[in-house]
C-alpha cells in the first residue's frame, strides 16, 4: 500500500495542531507533549512513553498483539486515540502486578514453554490477566473465547491453554495458602 500511514502516525506536512495531556499508566501520571490528536495509544506507548510491550502488528485490532488494560477493560491498543484515554487508567504488560517478579500467569507461559517467538506473549498475558482476574476458575471453552481476540502463529495454543490451566493452578494453591 503505497503512501499509507501506519495508525497513530502523522503524514509529514500536514497542519494537525499539537496538544499536550496527561495519561496515567500503570499507575503513573505521564505528561504527552507536543502530541497529534490523532495519535493512537500504542503509539503514544511505545513511541512517546517507551513502554514497548504492547507490540505493533496488525494496526487494525485483529490480532491483539498490543493489548492492554483501559479502565479495567481489555482492550486494542492500537485502535484506541490516546487522547480519549485521558482520565482513564490504562495498565500493560509492564504494570501487571509483579513488580520485578514475573507474574504468576508470565511464569506460568515460560513453564509450559507458551512463549516462543514472543511477539504475540503480552497481549496474550494481559488477556489471560484479565480473563483469571474476572473468573478464577473459567472452562476450556471460556479460555478459548478469551484468548480468541489474541493472534499467534508459532504456539498451535496447546501451551498456551496449558499455562493458562498452570496459572489457575498456581492462583488455587496462593488462595490456600
Amino acid at each position: 500500500m503505497s503512501g499509507a500511514t501506519p495508525a497513530g502516525e502523522r503524514r509529514e506536512g500536514t497542519a494537525d495542531a499539537q496538544c499536550s495531556y496527561a495519561l496515567t499508566v500503570n499507575g503513573r501520571r505521564h505528561e504527552v507533549a507536543g502530541a497529534w490528536m490523532g495519535e493512537s495509544l500504542l503509539y503514544v506507548l511505545r513511541n512517546r512513553l517507551g513502554l514497548p510491550g504492547a507490540k505493533n502488528a496488525c494496526e487494525q485490532g485483529e490480532c491483539g498483539s498490543c493489548s492492554v488494560l483501559l479502565d479495567g477493560r481489555l482492550v486494542c491498543a492500537c485502535l484506541v486515540l490516546a487522547a480519549a484515554a485521558v482520565d482513564q487508567e490504562v495498565v500493560t504488560v509492564e504494570g501487571l502486578p509483579g513488580g520485578e517478579e514475573l507474574t504468576d500467569v508470565q511464569a506460568a507461559f515460560v513453564a509450559s514453554g507458551a512463549v516462543q517467538c514472543g511477539f504475540c506473549t503480552p497481549g496474550l498475558v494481559v488477556a489471560v490477566h484479565d480473563l483469571l482476574d474476572r473468573n478464577p476458575e473459567p472452562s476450556e471453552l471460556e479460555v478459548r473465547e478469551a484468548i480468541s481476540g489474541n493472534l499467534c502463529r508459532c504456539t498451535g495454543y496447546g501451551r498456551i491453554l496449558a499455562a493458562v490451566e498452570e496459572a489457575k493452578l498456581a492462583r488455587r494453591q496462593a488462595v490456600r495458602s
